[in-house]
């Protein structure tokens, strides 16, 4: 019996010594493999050896990351190229993680590993070195061509034109938000383009609330003979007028409809160009050229109706704004007290 039990046992110690000898040298075969089921980033490097996975990385790591990153804003794009950004994945590295976590377990287990073809679920972050200093030149640059104050709404009248500037929103990029998006896109292969994120600041005058303000507004243009009326910044309609003659210009400037009447009489202005008419008052009717309405705006001087359409399109006023009859009674009706008139050449 002794025997047979020293026999029984040299046989269980060779057959270990044999499963030994077997593990060791099975993993000594796959010491250059790396494990299925670990991955560089998006890059699925499970089951190749080094050499395979080296030129895997570079094709679909190393290669990629050379395209420049690209930040969108409102249409507008701006790139960060890896020149500038020194850019330099360390494939040798990843490599070297990646047989790391292959081999991370203990010999029975990995021999396991390797019997079942069980597998590692792991992902490697990317080991990429670049400029800081770079990305944060760029994020200036970024930030220099997209933020902007807040523009209030505001007109600025011409002769032929409101010159109404729209409200626009103020942007600032979020910085520290940008710079995280940024550095995720460096180390992203096939991710490489990010939209800048922003806080708007909105505007003290809006749009809207400037067209409230001016429901109305009148533009002459003395050198066209023309007169547009505008209502809530848009040009509603277009008319022929006859203005100031050489001596007796309409007064250029900006003003307000500050006198509204129907059927006015003429007061004369006591003006030597008058004659014996100065100082008088010309009641309604034929002797008195303010015909049909009076829209006063200075000193005297205002929009009225004419019965003389030929001097209509010419300088023959005495610095009056005229128009035909039927022009000035529409005219008369769309435009409030109070409404800006603004005259220019």
């Amino acid at each position: 019996m002794g025997r047979r039990l020293q026999i029984a046992l040299a046989a269980a110690v060779g057959a270990l010594l044999l499963l030994a000898v077997g593990a060791y040298a099975l993993d000594r075969a796959n010491s250059d493999k790396i494990a299925t089921g670990v991955r560089v980033a998006d890059v699925d490097v499970g089951g190749l050896s080094t050499d395979q996975a080296r030129t895997k990385l570079d094709a679909h790591m190393a290669k990629p990351l050379e395209k420049p990153v690209t930040v969108t804003f409102e249409g507008t794009k701006y790139t960060l190229s890896s020149k500038r950004l020194e850019l330099h994945a360390d494939v040798d590295g990843m490599i070297d993680s990646a047989l790391e976590a292959s081999r991370s377990d203990a010999l029975p287990t990995r021999v396991w590993r390797y019997a079942t073809g069980g597998s590692v679920d792991r992902e490697i972050a990317p080991q990429i070195d670049y400029s800081s200093h770079a990305l944060d030149g760029f994020l200036n640059d970024v930030a220099k061509q997209v933020n902007r104050p807040a523009r209030d709404a505001t007109v600025s009248p011409a002769p032929a034109s409101l010159n109404a500037v729209p409200a626009q929103d103020g942007v600032s990029v979020r910085a520290d938000e940008l710079r995280s998006r940024l550095r995720g896109a460096i180390e992203s292969p096939t991710h490489r383009t990010v939209s800048a994120p922003v806080d708007r600041v909105k505007p003290k005058v809006t749009t809207d609330q400037l067209a409230a303000a001016y429901p109305t507004f009148i533009t002459i243009d003395r050198a066209a003979f023309q007169l547009r009326l505008w209502q809530n910044l848009k040009l509603v309609k277009t008319y022929t007028i006859a203005v100031g003659q050489a001596g007796l210009e309409t007064p250029a400037g900006q003003y307000t409809i500050d006198d509204k009447q129907v059927n006015p009489s003429w007061h004369v202005p006591d003006s030597a160009w008058a004659g014996d008419l100065a100082g008088r008052v010309i009641p309604p009717g034929p002797a008195d050229p303010i015909k049909a309405r009076w829209m006063g705006f200075y000193s005297g001087a205002g929009i009225h109706g004419t019965d003389e359409i030929s001097s209509l399109g010419t300088a023959a006023s005495h610095g009056c704004v005229r128009m035909s009859i039927p022009d000035v009674e529409e005219l008369y009706d769309q435009v409030p007290l109070g409404a800006p008139i603004y005259i220019g050449d």
